[in-house]
């Protein structure tokens, strides 16, 4: 695509010099930078684009986009200013490829705990109703037959284009993406037009970022704000139960259709008739679109708020109801959310992705209903991330469990004893609690501790198959590990 032809559709400052080169490709990283393409100079949290101007140049790069005039000596290449590097480029990123998500019936979903769950949910209707689809999350990226493993929940707008581009390059019709706040800060998912937006909830996490929980509502917000500017009718989907789903209800003006759902308060769909067993949850749903009976297998009450948010979602796109309440009662397990560890008899494991009070409280509540024994669990939290949740996590896993062993999550570039050392801080009966810093003696330990009755859960990672240090990245899966250590082979 022509370098003037592109940037029609941003307004830059300015445009260093005279010419109009072919741009091959787009790239935000310049060792990823081939000749003919265009490299996005980005401001990140520890390092400078701008720095790296020279580099993308001497690889082949023709045009540069940033907020400097001149960054360095840029020789051949054209500088192109903005007053916003990364509105830019997604905007410039959704032209290279020709507007994907105008092919495409796109839902996004944002919310501190239930993308993951109401995303695979989704992919599984839309599937189910003929519909190819797509999905980009926390778990994997998948493209019509390919899965690749997820790097991060949102991709940069650059390669979230590029996949979207590909889903519809392979057929498919929909695509379903997990939308984080801090995508949504960094306008990754500029450039989107969107059909569906939902919102499940928002509790503590993240304010090493956003700070304050204010500004990470305002962050979540920025998804639905973002419909007035779609091209197409979008529906907002909006949980009711949670007071920052009323809250943006209330608050922001919402140019789309909105469809609401809750369990406890008055909404569009709403579950009636709510049992809750150890084996699941079984409910009628009443919405616009009529009543139907879901058996859910997923266990807790946050699973029913999860499945309404997709049945909401999917009947906003014209989905049959019927159809959608079947797949939910069908689905068994979603990877590293509340997944059970099969094992012979005497007592259970799972394996759980929750990293927040708030998700910590529902996994523990839903096991702490089914388990007859104790109620022993492994957790850490991650390091660089969010400390002042560290000692509300201790604090709610000493209430709900009977043993609490408190071990390294992906601690990054802090120590892990410290880290530990904060979680434990709000632990307020200390003779339930053990540290075994190694995550894996850990799961050892509590694995030797339980006895037949008893529940082990394994909190933190979930579908995660590494574990991230400071230098270094190590294999490591919460469930790979489980196995091994009762000697399971994983079919």
């Amino acid at each position: 695509m022509k370098l003037n032809t592109l940037l029609t559709v941003i307004k830059p400052l300015a445009v260093g010099r005279p010419g109009d080169p072919d741009i091959k490709g787009l790239a935000y990283d310049s060792r990823k930078i081939k000749s003919g393409f265009m490299f996005f100079a980005l401001h990140g949290q520890n390092q400078d684009g701008n720095q790296f101007v020279q580099d993308a140049v001497t690889r082949g790069a023709v045009a540069v986009v940033s907020d400097q005039a001149a960054p360095v000596s840029h020789g051949p290449a054209i500088i192109i200013r903005v007053s916003d590097p990364r509105q830019a480029m997604a905007e410039l990123a959704a032209a290279f490829y020709y507007n994907p998500s105008a092919s495409l019936q796109v839902v996004g979903i944002t919310g501190t705990n239930g993308k993951t769950t109401t995303a695979f949910m989704l992919r599984d209707i839309f599937t189910g109703a003929g519909r190819r689809t797509g999905l980009i999350g926390t778990v994997a990226y998948e493209i019509g037959d390919r899965t690749i493993p997820a790097s991060r929940t949102t991709p940069e707008s650059v390669d979230l284009q590029d996949m979207l581009a590909q889903m519809v390059h392979v057929g498919c019709q929909s695509a379903v993406i997990e939308v984080s706040s801090h995508a949504l800060i960094q306008k990754r998912v500029g450039g989107i037009d969107f059909d569906v937006a939902v919102f499940t909830n928002l509790t503590h996490d993240h304010l090493d970022y956003h700070v304050t929980k204010e500004n990470y509502f305002q962050a979540k917000a920025l998804l639905f704000r973002s419909l007035s500017r779609c091209r197409k009718k979008p529906v907002a989907v909006v949980n009711l139960d949670d007071p920052y789903g009323r809250e943006l209800v209330r608050d922001v003006p919402l140019e789309a259709d909105l469809i609401t759902y809750a369990t406890g308060q008055e909404a569009a769909v709403r579950a009636i008739n709510l049992q809750i067993t150890s084996a699941g949850s079984v409910f009628d749903v009443r919405s616009p679109w009529g009543e139907a009976r879901v058996k859910l297998k997923l266990l807790g009450h946050y699973n029913v708020s999860n499945a309404l948010s997709a049945l909401a979602a999917a009947g906003g796109v014209g989905v049959p109801l019927a159809h959608a309440a079947q797949v939910v009662s069908q689905m068994i397990a979603v990877p590293g959310r509340l997944e059970e560890i099969s094992i012979e008899g005497g007592f259970q494991v799972f394996v759980d992705y929750a990293h927040t009070e708030d998700a910590l409280h529902n996994v523990l509540s839903t096991l702490r209903a089914i388990t007859p024994g104790k109620l022993i669990v492994v957790f850490g939290c991650g390091g660089n991330r969010d400390r002042k949740k560290r000692p509300l996590m201790g604090a709610m896993a000493t209430r709900l469990a009977d043993y609490v062993l408190l071990t390294s999550d992906n601690p990054r570039k802090e120590n892990p004893i410290e880290i530990i050392a904060q979680i434990r801080a709000g632990c307020k009966h200390s003779d339930n609690v053990e540290v075994v810093e190694d995550r894996h003696e850990a799961i050892v330990c509590a694995l030797s501790l339980a006895e037949t009755g008893d529940v082990v859960l394994i909190a933190g990672k979930g579908h995660e198959n590494y574990q991230e240090f400071a230098n270094t990245v190590i294999p490591f899966d919460d469930r790979q590990v489980v196995r091994e250590c009762l000697g399971i082979s994983h079919a």
